[in-house]
């Protein structure tokens, strides 16, 4: 079967994002001013081929857990799609 999986990796609440405090700062000098907390973060789509959604899961989990992205600093979530 093939699935597209779509991955979000944000840094993670408890750390500063520096990009994202310069996006909300440049914001409000545009006079944005009700926009707040701007967090930057990547999102990824891959496509994945395996036996079954189960298996498909698995296999983002460990290319987001051991490649695209740093537990020690992001947090990533995914849906897949057939």
């Amino acid at each position: 079967m093939k699935f597209t999986a779509h991955i979000n990796v944000m840094p993670l609440k408890e750390l500063l994002d520096p990009q994202g405090k310069a996006v909300n700062s440049s914001l409000h000098n545009l006079g944005l001013t009700n926009l707040h907390e701007v967090r930057i973060g990547k999102h990824i789509s891959l496509n994945v081929d395996a036996p079954n959604r189960e298996e498909a899961e698995n296999m983002t989990r460990e290319a987001c857990k051991k490649l695209l992205a740093n537990p020690v600093m992001e947090a990533f979530e995914f849906t897949l799609t057939e």
